[in-house]
């Protein structure tokens, strides 16, 4: 199933979102991100937010922009925050400082290569940790692309992608 009909299954009481996807999937609703980028961002928001259909469709639409290998860079961001904002979470919420200053003992050897350029790879992770609310690593991802010289509105426009795509698959996932 495409994007497009997947939109299409988007009830009427949600047409915002359906709107609001024609924009943020588009370089001109996502200023500052490029089409691979938009393409890589979306995928890894829809694997976090566990909508199969639309994950199917957001592979299928980004591998006119995207290689295999960049594809999976974006499925293994979604993968390693899916760890860490877990975990991270944990330490950033609870009252007891002292599990900040434990080693995390996690593996995260995909980090290094992850298959994409490591300003896309931090974007997909700053989109995911989004998704699952993890502050501490929403953080230092923002901090990580800011470093690379991201604009405040190309963070933005991968925040908003996620927060849509996001809001989609919440919706399609009522309808069943």
């Amino acid at each position: 199933m495409s994007v497009a009909e997947l939109k299409s299954q988007i009830p009427d009481y949600a047409k915002d979102l359906r709107l609001n996807l024609d924009s943020v999937l588009s370089e001109g609703g996502a200023p500052g991100l490029s089409r691979k980028q938009i393409a890589l961002v979306a995928l890894a928001s829809a694997i976090a937010s566990r909508h199969e259909p639309l994950v199917a469709a957001l592979a299928a639409e980004g591998a006119a922009h995207a290689s295999e290998a960049e594809l999976n860079g974006a499925r293994t961001a979604a993968a390693i925050m899916a760890m860490n904002n877990v975990y991270y979470r944990f330490t950033h919420l609870v009252s007891d400082t002292e599990y900040a200053s434990l080693r995390a003992g996690l593996r995260m050897n995909a980090m290094a290569n992850p298959g994409c350029d490591k300003v896309d790879f931090e974007l997909c992770s700053l989109a995911v940790s989004a998704i699952n609310g993890c502050g501490m690593c929403m953080d230092s991802h923002e901090k990580t692309l800011r470093k690379h010289e991201l604009t405040t509105q190309a963070v933005q426009s991968a925040v908003r992608i996620a927060a849509v795509v996001h809001a989609a698959a919440v919706t399609l996932e009522q309808r069943g």
